[in-house]
């Protein structure tokens, strides 16, 4: 884990007229990073697959688009998939052909399934392995050209510090696997991008965030009321988003700890009860 105490984050403050590209952001903590970006001016391309309503989940890429307009940005909705290589290939050079370039990637598209070994089908664990890692290899990787023409180029990867205490590989080890994955892409990004002036870092919350994933998948109505809102993630990107890429690359950020470091110490307008607040997976108590 990073220590943001260590971490001067230099910022200009503003995404106005910058270009994001980010995997996922239909609903969630991708739609409220968008969000954030979308109310300085940002231009924000959505690559993910849900073109139609789900039964059980809120919110379309068509949906998440009309949200970014109205909160005065500029959306480009691309329906495909971030497993495959054309797909990958055809958002980035629809978004280059939008906006004239790219200078932010937001691996923020994840599946999760918290089986235990024993419990996990193969084919969800290569779902989770082809979302969740491959699929944020892929799209930086396919991005760097632009990156690298951009004078504020960042990487940032929603996924936690890579955590070696055998408890969490222990309770459900296929998702251990996807998310470190996501974390290396971090790590070796950091380094071997970090002569062009391209940012890689991560971002994870220390507590649950109020998702679907959470409501469908890790407790329910329960966790929810112990949960923070989205948007704690959201500020916490822009922080990041907003840094200069040359100095602020190669960490693994904590949420709270972010805002504490640029003065934010005030969590209360982000929900969730600060007695009961639910602690989230990857991060030792």
């Amino acid at each position: 884990m990073t220590d943001v105490t260590q971490t001067e984050f230099t910022r200009d403050g503003s995404l106005a007229g910058r270009t994001i590209l980010m995997s996922g952001g239909s609903r969630g903590i991708g739609l409220a990073i968008a969000l954030r970006a979308a109310r300085d001016g940002a231009n924000v391309a959505l690559l993910a697959k849900t073109a139609q309503p789900h039964p059980k989940l809120e919110g379309t890429i068509h949906t998440a688009a009309a949200e970014i307009e109205a909160a005065g940005g500029a959306a480009l909705a691309i329906v495909g998939d971030v497993r495959d290589d054309d797909s990958v290939a055809a958002a980035v050079a629809a978004t280059v052909e939008r906006f004239g370039g790219i200078d932010i990637v937001v691996n923020n598209a994840s599946a999760i399934d918290l089986s235990s070994t024993a419990e996990l089908p193969m084919k969800k664990y290569d779902l989770m392995q082809d979302i969740n890692c491959r699929g944020s290899f892929l799209l930086a990787k396919t991005a760097f050209p632009h990156l690298q023409k951009s004078d504020h180029a960042h990487v940032l990867t929603l996924s936690p510090p890579i955590n070696l205490n055998p408890a969490w590989a222990g309770a459900h080890l296929g998702y251990t696997i996807a998310k470190y994955g996501m974390s290396l892409v971090t790590l070796g990004l950091a380094q071997e991008w970090r002569a062009h002036g391209i940012a890689a870092n991560s971002l994870w919350p220390q507590t649950t965030i109020a998702t679907a994933a959470v409501q469908n998948l890790l407790g329910g109505d329960t966790v929810m009321a112990a949960s923070r809102t989205p948007e704690i993630m959201a500020d916490s990107a822009h922080v990041v988003l907003t840094s200069d890429p040359t100095t602020v690359t190669g960490n693994f950020f904590i949420d709270e700890q972010v805002l504490a470091a640029v003065g934010i110490t005030d969590l209360s307008g982000y929900g969730g009860s600060a007695e009961h607040l639910a602690r989230d997976i990857f991060l030792d108590s």
